[in-house]
């Protein structure tokens, strides 16, 4: 059987997942009346809750005697470690775009990558059905991208097929609304070489995915690069230096059929497998027969540019809510986490009490940490903080990103100001149609940490904000960070209404009637710039005379929850996050008072 190798490459919401579903449905993968969740792949509890793709995943269709594998790729760029690795397994890619959005940010990351690897892409204009599509202009936009990306002539020759991959047609007409995926699979089989691997030389594999099962412990997934592995045959790991790392066997070897992982007998040189047996050998290791000593080079990965502090968790209420709470817990889970995603770099801390986490971005560690808390772990989370850097000059350099904003035209001065305020750079500007306008800037990293929600608040909703990391430039100096101060409980006990009815006018509260509250922890924000210390437990002085009227009854406006995500973004440098399975509060990182005014004061001396 003839075999092809490609991945789905795009921008975040233009519609990857939903293509694969249809993909399965008319390959025959499914019976007809197969009960199949719609976005089948995206299998993960977080995937399905925010309509995203975080971790790369195999799969493969046969059609008329081709077996097809097919990769689908996560589409935000915090997640841009796993699509660097995945496009080393395949022989090509379908790059699909949005028939309104056109190429995006992170079009031209994944874009970059493909064409950096000598692939040749397929482009599938998705979506065509819209009625804000712009056809032309769109696949305008991907020349001039493919361009820009120093595309050879054979690249720039590329196939264009226009789909609409909800209602499961391809079309080479742009004018068509019907029909079928066939000529999406005759263009794959035509346009995709097979793979052009030795298969009479030793056995090698090069580890691109890892994750574990309860049951075959370490499954190592990649592309067979040469040869053949049959089951039990004697392999072992080496390093990108040749260093041996372990010996095995191949204990089982797993191909990909629809969205089920089946045991083969044996894998050919362009297979894409998973393969169980070893325990120390992870991504970018190369598996190979025991006569091969020299590896297999892995693609490099771009540098994490954001870190994060994950602490033991030590409130007062700590051990309450999780069953996860030691150091030891934490660490394992950490390294693991870093074990498997090469995106990621933890670093335990001196007193081993914290460890710092960095990777590429909010999202990507928001994911690690909503995991983990679902998981029972209990933690205490720092304000994110860039990484900086150094050029040959010995200055100091930040990360810069590329953000490009969709946004209703009354709303782009706003904008405009709010980004010049964290020291961005407008790039383009330029109508998008509809009343809209999309801004293109450069801004570090560092002024965009917080700035989503108010982007959301200042454009009534209706705003479209998408980054990319661009490059380490110039440090930008000082950026203005939360105009507002907080209001913090002075004790412990639970929330009273009493109490909490004079505090709305002082500013937004973030607990609700009969919380449970300790001193030190954040219970709303304060109007005014600077914290304030407040009691949200007095309560309603008794005395012997009764009241000729009933008390006012209170009445309090709910109060202001917070996503995970929010809450990270929202805190202060002296300010955690406290994460447990059941809640999520903010805190200030000294509970005491006195010892705030001493931290607060040496840094004023500093």
């Amino acid at each position: 059987m003839s075999l092809r190798n490609i991945a789905i490459i795009a921008h975040v919401d233009h519609g990857k997942t939903t293509l694969v579903d249809q993909l399965f449905r008319q390959s025959g993968t499914f019976r007809e009346n197969q009960r199949i969740e719609e976005r089948a792949m995206d299998s993960n509890d977080l995937e399905k809750e925010r309509g995203i793709t975080i971790l790369a995943k195999p799969t493969s269709v046969e059609w008329n005697g081709t077996r097809i594998n097919i990769v689908d790729t996560p589409g935000h760029a915090d997640f841009g470690g796993e699509v660097e690795r995945i496009l080393s397994m395949v022989d090509g890619v379908i790059l699909l775009v949005d028939s309104s959005e056109g190429a995006m940010p992170q079009t031209k990351f994944v874009t970059g990558k493909a064409l950096a690897l000598g692939l040749r892409p397929i482009v599938v204009v998705n979506k065509v059905d819209r009625p804000d599509e712009r056809i032309q202009e769109v696949l305008d936009e991907v020349f001039d991208l493919f361009v820009t990306l120093d595309a050879t002539d054979e690249q720039l020759d590329f196939p264009v097929l226009y789909a609409s991959g909800r209602n499961g047609y391809a079309n080479e007409d742009s004018s068509l609304r019907s029909g079928t995926l066939e000529p999406l699979f005759q263009k794959i089989v035509d346009h995709v070489p097979p793979p052009a691997l030795d298969q009479d030389a030793p056995f090698s594999f090069l580890v691109t995915l890892l994750d574990r099962d309860n049951f075959l412990g370490r499954i190592l997934t990649g592309r067979v690069n040469s040869g053949t592995l049959k089951v039990n045959q004697p392999i072992h790991a080496i390093d990108a230096d040749g260093k041996v790392l372990e010996t095995g066997r191949a204990s089982k070897i797993l191909a990909f059929r629809g969205l089920e992982r089946v045991p083969v007998e044996e894998a050919k040189a362009g297979d894409i497998i998973s393969l169980a047996g070893l325990t120390v050998a992870t991504v970018a290791n190369t598996i190979a027969d025991p006569s091969v000593t020299t590896a297999i080079k892995a693609q490099p990965i771009d540098p994490p540019t954001l870190s994060m502090r994950f602490a033991v968790n030590d409130s007062p209420m700590a051990g309450r809510e999780g069953s996860k709470v030691t150091s030891r817990m934490i660490r394992d889970r950490l390294m693991r986490e870093a074990e498997s995603n090469v995106a990621i770099k933890v670093t335990e801390s001196a007193d081993k009490d914290s460890f710092e986490v960095a990777g590429r971005g909010e999202l990507q560690l928001g994911v690690l940490i909503e995991t983990m808390r679902r998981e029972g772990f209990e933690l205490g989370i720092s304000r994110p903080r860039v990484l900086f850097g150094e050029d040959e000059a010995g200055n100091k350099t930040e990360p810069y990103e590329t953000v490009v904003i969709d946004v209703d035209d009354e709303f782009s001065s706003t904008v405009v100001d709010k980004m010049n305020q964290r020291k961005a750079e407008m790039t383009d500007m330029r109508p998008s149609g509809g009343g809209k306008t999309r801004i293109t800037f450069s801004a570090p990293s560092r002024g965009l940490i917080g700035y989503h929600g108010e982007f959301l608040s200042d454009t009534r909703g209706t705003g479209i904000m998408n980054r990319l990391f661009e490059k380490y430039g110039p440090h930008k100096g000082n950026i203005e960070g939360r105009k507002n101060g907080v209001l913090i409980s002075n004790g412990a006990g639970e929330a009273v209404a009493y109490a909490l009815g004079p505090l709305e006018e002082r500013g937004v509260l973030m607990v609700g009637v009969g919380e449970a509250l300790y001193e030190g922890m954040i219970i709303g924000q304060n109007a005014k710039p600077e914290d304030l210390e407040v009691n949200p437990m007095k309560s309603k002085a008794l005395t012997n005379f009764r009241a000729s009227g009933k008390d006012d009854s209170i009445r309090l406006t709910p109060p202001w929850k917070m996503t995970l995500e929010q809450a990270i973004a929202y805190i202060d440098d002296d300010e955690m996050v406290e994460v447990t399975p059941k809640n999520i509060r903010l805190r200030k990182r000294y509970l005491d008072p006195n010892e705030r005014k001493r931290m607060s004061r040496a840094k004023a001396a500093a």
